[in-house]
């Protein structure tokens, strides 16, 4: 945790991103809410209402019939409270809340492993670079058999058993015994556990004519310093533009998005504030040195982008840096502190709004109730059509550029959503994970005789394997028709050939290969240089 005496901001959203396969880092990879600390939670002053609470937990522990966890229902009435409030006030238990920590610090100890189940076995598909897995000895591929003495291969172990069994404190090792195309190694493997950095870009690459690539996955506490060494790197490849990818990225810490937005910017440039009713207005401007201050910009988001990424793209859209390309972003505009419970627990309470350098606020209009229905109303474009609403809140940057409060970013070049990636069917069978288990059992059991290079630009799933999928998917009960079948063929596909990158080449070579023809990526491309790609 940071010193206390230094209050930390988080602005984090509340869903979680759809994970491919469960990372043994100490927990589960998870892109979910990222940690922040403040100061204890202590009482500020009992008014008459308070002291009932306190006597009525006295009451039902000194007299009621039957024993209770007083443990639960303290938590429960915390619970209770916080879900009057906002959608993002919430509390979370102990183990939660350390995760929720770990999580943005981006540092676990366990071993740095990725893992994927298969008919109830455990396959190794990714290790960090150097991490304590690969150091060891593991290759992607191996099945693990036994973990610290327990039976894992073809056995219903829960991902949290498996979670349990690699978790451990820094220096402590565990035996695994594993099968490697398809023998038994008669001696374990021991690796030793370590704290385990995971960064916060996902890819950082180049694209052609001096365009440089950035995913940003979270905010995380080294995300500025992370950045500044991607922007570096690209530099010295040459690149004068920057597509920087926001899509899907949940937020994270304030701070971070102000470190990441000041590789843009000269010095002392405003780029947001927040404000609220016990909390004095506070300006968060740009340090120094600026990486990237020239270059071009295009920003890329969705509607799954949040609060620390909103603050981004709200920032470059306000000052004239960029032009941002997507679709409607998220609309979450609240930011949390969190304060801790002596026994590890904590609460994490919104004391703030924030607000662009224009002054929009991004916070779309909710009542706790109906949050989640609005959330997945806007995902069918419905925004982009209630006029009412985007000319709520009008403003006009300095250049002339009309923009809008109210709720979310509005992209200066709206894209619309892909129809087949909100079919029903589709959405079943990927979140089903059976796209994975049928690449995963097909297609790793010998390497492809490319390079990397070979592979990312050419190699393309066999047109038969499509016809294999489909008996596979009927086999599991999910019976495509025919239109179905052809309607979601390139997006199958793409998906298969994205996993096969991952597990044969690393995280990155995944986004290389779903980029290959993404249309916000060559709408970007497009706006860089209209001339060059109309001859394309």
């Amino acid at each position: 945790m940071q010193n206390n005496t230094k209050r930390n901001f988080f602005v984090a959203a509340t869903y979680a991103g759809v994970l491919y396969v469960g990372l043994l880092l100490g927990q589960n990879y998870a892109d979910e809410q990222g940690p922040n600390q403040g100061g204890s939670l202590i009482p500020i002053g009992l008014t008459d209402n308070s002291v009932k609470l306190q006597y009525l937990i006295n009451l039902l522990s000194t007299n009621y019939v039957d024993s209770l966890s007083l443990d639960t229902i303290q938590d429960e009435a915390i619970q209770h409270i916080l879900q009057r409030l906002d959608p993002f006030s919430n509390y979370m238990k102990p183990q939660e809340a350390r995760q929720q920590y770990e999580s943005l610090e981006g540092s676990f100890e366990g071993i740095g492993m990725e893992y994927f189940k298969i008919r109830d076995t455990l396959m190794v598909v990714g290790l960090l670079s150097n991490g304590p897995a690969e150091k060891a000895g593991f290759k992607v591929g191996d099945r693990l058999i036994r973990l610290a003495g327990k039976h894992v291969a073809n056995a219903r172990v829960s991902d949290k058993e498996v979670e349990q069994l690699m978790r451990g404190k820094r220096g402590s090792s565990i035996e695994i015994f594993i099968e490697r195309n398809g023998q038994a190694f008669p001696y374990p493997f021991r690796v030793t556990r370590d704290h385990v950095n995971i960064s916060s870009l996902d890819a950082v690459y180049m694209l052609p004519n001096g365009t440089g690539y950035v995913k940003v996955r979270k905010f995380g506490v080294r995300t500025g310093a992370e950045f500044k060494n991607a922007l570096v790197n690209l530099k010295k490849q040459g690149a004068q533009r920057l597509i920087l990818d926001l899509r899907n990225n949940p937020g994270g810490y304030l701070h971070a998005s102000i470190d990441l937005l000041s590789h843009f910017f000269p010095k002392e440039t405003l780029l947001v504030y927040t404000e609220g009713a016990n909390e004095l207005r506070q300006n968060y401007f740009s340090n120094e040195g600026a990486v990237f201050k020239d270059g071009s910009i295009a920003v890329l988001i969705n509607e799954n982008t949040a609060s620390a990424a909103e603050i981004v793209a709200g920032a470059i859209q306000d000052l004239d840096r960029g032009v941002i390309i997507g679709r409607r972003s998220y609309g979450k505009g609240l930011v949390q502190e969190q304060f801790d419970f002596a026994d590890g627990s904590s609460i994490n309470l919104t004391i703030a709004r924030y607000f662009t350098p224009l002054g929009r606020g991004i916070q779309r209009k909710y009542t706790r109730s109906t949050y989640n229905k609005d959330i997945f109303r806007s995902k069918f474009d419905l925004w982009s059509l209630d006029t009412t609403f985007t000319n709520a809140e009008r403003y006009v940057s300095q250049k002339g550029k009309v923009v809008y409060g109210g709720g979310g970013v509005l992209p200066d070049i709206t894209l619309p959503i892909d129809s087949n990636e909100l079919n029903t069917r589709y959405r079943e069978i990927y979140h089903s994970q059976l796209i994975e288990n049928f690449v995963y059992d097909r297609f790793t059991r010998k390497s492809p005789a490319y390079s990397i290079e070979n592979f990312l630009s050419g190699y393309h799933v066999p047109e038969k394997e499509y016809a294999f999928f489909l008996s596979y998917l009927a086999k599991n009960g999910y019976v495509l028709s025919a239109e179905e079948a052809e309607n979601l063929r390139a997006l199958i596909h793409l998906d298969m050939e994205a996993l096969v990158a991952r597990f044969y080449f690393g995280r990155e070579a995944y986004f290389k290969v779903r980029n290959r023809n993404d249309r916000y990526i060559n709408s970007a491309l497009t706006q860089f240089n209209p001339i060059a790609n109309s001859r394309n």
